[in-house]
């Protein structure tokens, strides 16, 4: 790996929100010159800790779905490390193969073939709209679709699927909790509002929800918009999952053509002009 990398970031101030692998964000960003700010807007409830997932689980093994869709490959790991400490993983596995899959993305496939599963369909566009769009034309009334979320669920598969005839079964494979550190949420709201942050950037939709309910507390949600329509704060999202609800607040956010970690911080990069194989 090269040393010599320009520092495109120097005098760039980047706030990191995420919890999980906010030290790899942070780091390719310090690489190019940035100084970094962390306040992670929440945090995730571990999957082998959680009793609701496993009493989803036992009650899928009870009556199956005939369609399971798979919106994270992370989510859909940490659903069958659950299984496993529970003893459930042989009959998961097993009652999954005889389940129509239907998966958003590469990740999503990627980990259903390590566990030997192969998805029927997947979603090029790594989009909750493309899963919708398929399912509607394929057809669900009167079937069962259990769909497992990211995060808070609100990606809209399951308003859509009920209101063509399908029974949702909706599961969440981890949870968000507060802030580890809500001062320092409340601190990074007020310095973008106050011009000391310049760059924020977000990998889950549910922190996006957490980072702005912090600052609405703090009433400064209008300084923080109108920094960003004036150019002057670039907000980053992995992905349109994690997009909308910046778009919500009326920012329109850099979003890379792949929802991908790497793919984020290489638009960051290419915005601030550097042209370099950040890989």
């Amino acid at each position: 790996m090269s040393t010599s990398l320009p520092p495109v970031m120097a005098g760039h101030t980047v706030l990191i929100t995420a919890h999980r692998r906010s030290e790899d964000l942070a780091e390719a960003f310090a690489r190019r010159g940035a100084t970094i700010r962390h306040a992670a807007a929440m945090t995730i409830v571990e999957h082998a800790d959680d009793a609701r997932l496993l009493a989803a689980t036992r009650a899928l093994l009870a009556d199956p779905p005939d369609t399971l869709v798979v919106t994270t490959g992370q989510g859909l790991r940490g659903w069958f490390e659950a299984a496993e400490t529970a003893g459930l993983i042989d009959d998961l596995i097993a009652m999954l193969a005889e389940v129509r899959i239907v998966a958003r993305g590469t990740k999503a496939r990627g980990a259903l073939l390590a566990r030997g599963l192969s998805p029927a369909w997947v979603a090029g566009s790594e989009t909750a709209a493309e899963i919708i769009e398929h399912l509607l034309h394929r057809g669900v009334a009167g079937t069962r679709v259990a769909v497992q979320h990211h995060g808070t669920g609100s990606d809209g598969i399951d308003h859509a699927l009920t209101a063509a005839g399908a029974a949702v079964i909706p599961f969440v494979v981890y949870r968000s909790g507060p802030a580890p550190d809500p001062r320092a949420v409340t601190q990074s709201v007020h310095d973008v509002a106050e011009g000391v942050i310049d760059t924020v950037v977000f990998t889950s939709a549910p922190a996006v929800t957490a980072w702005f309910d912090a600052a609405e507390a703090a009433d400064v949600t209008a300084a923080v918009v109108a920094r960003s329509a004036a150019g002057e704060v670039l907000f980053a999202a992995v992905g349109p999952v994690t997009a909308a609800p910046l778009e919500a607040k009326g920012i329109t956010p850099l979003v890379p053509e792949r929802s991908r970690m790497g793919a984020l911080v290489r638009a960051v990069l290419a915005h601030h002009g550097d042209d370099a194989d950040t890989r």
